[in-house]
């Protein structure tokens, strides 16, 4: 045995994890409350429950030992989230930049991550083939976008497929968390194109959302615990 793996944790890490399930068992509470109410159509229950998602899952996230950057990207989704409560433009691009910061966030975290060769080359393909989607989906949604909207949403696509990407190199739960946090914007974008959308469109929107953000926690977390190890 190692000497560090012999040391004991520091009291206070060791306290602090004790708070991990509980608010682990909030936010699964709170998500499947906030996506009942959804489905039933609720919008007072989604207005009090999705405010709660984020905050108890930086929360979760910050006990478990997890990085500053990560806390904050959660922390800037929530503020997407509140901002995209209120149904006009100026709130729709106040929540877009909260969230493009949020993306900034992990990208920055994302490319403190170090990959292997094979992962590097399989990365590339998975950037290609973003790319590629990325393109695709802006040239068939450009002209159903409101005029205004449309610069905004492809800057904000970018960098959000950029974040998904870039998610990859720290496996599979992160890579997982950004093709669902890419589903679930496109999924918004073809709300504001008035493209024909599934039954209960808002319960699908939060359903790849809180998974996104849920299993890119998880990576970020799963990652570092092996690098300590």
């Amino acid at each position: 045995m190692s000497a560090t793996a012999s040391r004991p944790a520091p009291s206070g890490t060791a306290g602090a994890g004790r708070f991990a399930r509980p608010l682990l068992g909030a936010f699964l509470v709170a998500a499947a409350v906030d996506l009942a109410g959804l489905l039933a159509g609720l919008d007072t229950v989604h207005l009090v429950a999705k405010p709660l998602l984020m905050p108890l899952l930086a929360a979760y996230a910050a006990v478990r030992g997890g990085p500053r950057l990560l806390i904050a990207a959660l922390l800037f989704g929530w503020g997407g989230d509140v901002f995209l409560l209120a149904d006009n433009d100026l709130a729709f691009l106040l929540g877009m930049g909260s969230f493009a910061v949020g993306h900034v966030c992990y990208l920055t975290l994302f490319g403190r991550g170090r990959a292997a060769g094979a992962r590097t080359r399989a990365s590339l393909a998975a950037g290609i083939a973003y790319a590629v989607v990325l393109a695709v989906f802006l040239v068939l949604i450009w002209s159903d976008l409101p005029a205004e909207l449309r610069v905004p949403v492809a800057g904000y696509s970018l960098l959000l497929t950029a974040m998904a990407w870039r998610a990859g190199v720290l496996g599979r739960y992160a890579a997982a968390g950004g093709a669902l946090f890419l589903l679930s914007d496109a999924l918004i974008a073809t709300g504001i194109a008035e493209w024909p959308r599934l039954p209960a469109p808002d319960f699908w929107v939060m359903l790849t959302y809180i998974a996104a953000q849920l299993l890119l926690a998880l990576g970020v977390l799963r990652a570092g615990r092996a690098g300590r190890s």
